[in-house]
């Protein structure tokens, strides 16, 4: 099951489990719409895999599968992977 992740991994914008603006990879990094395209050019600067939308868990099963509060933040922001 996906963690959603609560924020960007470069700007640390919040990002919330409805957001479609969140961006993962198949390992679950997670950045921001903006950081993802404008800065990283579409993938992932820990793995180079492809970034696409985040799946929107549905509001009625966020209460028995949460999405994760633990903050993932990339040392240096988006700028140690540009």
């Amino acid at each position: 099951m996906l963690a959603l992740r609560p924020n960007c991994e470069c700007c640390d914008i919040d990002l919330a489990a409805d957001s479609r603006e969140a961006m993962i990879c198949s390992f679950e990094c997670t950045f921001c719409a903006a950081c993802a395209s404008d800065v990283l050019g579409g993938r992932c600067p820990n793995c180079t895999g492809e970034l696409v939308r985040r799946p929107v868990r549905p509001a009625e099963k966020l209460v028995n599968n949460p999405a994760s509060t633990e903050l993932v933040l990339k040392a240096g922001g988006c700028a140690a992977a540009a």
